[in-house]
């Protein structure tokens, strides 16, 4: 999958691994591997942009709820 709706900053330590919890905790819920990639890939981005700058992993986890409002208003 390839997201242009992302952040630089999304490249540090831990990040990737969120998005792997997301996928799966998707998954979990039912939602079909590749639809469970495809929403997780933009919440991350999402998340990404909204911190901005200076990111760490568990500031996407603490943004995540953040996004899915922005995504359902």
């Amino acid at each position: 999958i390839l997201n242009k709706h992302a952040s630089p900053y999304l490249a540090t330590g831990g990040t990737g691994d969120v998005l792997a919890g997301m996928v799966v905790g998707l998954m979990a819920q039912g939602v079909p591997a590749f639809k469970a990639a495809q929403i997780a890939v933009w919440v991350h981005g999402d998340t990404g942009i909204d911190i901005g700058m200076g990111l760490i992993a568990e500031d996407i986890i603490d943004q995540i709820p953040v996004s899915l409002k922005k995504i359902f208003a």
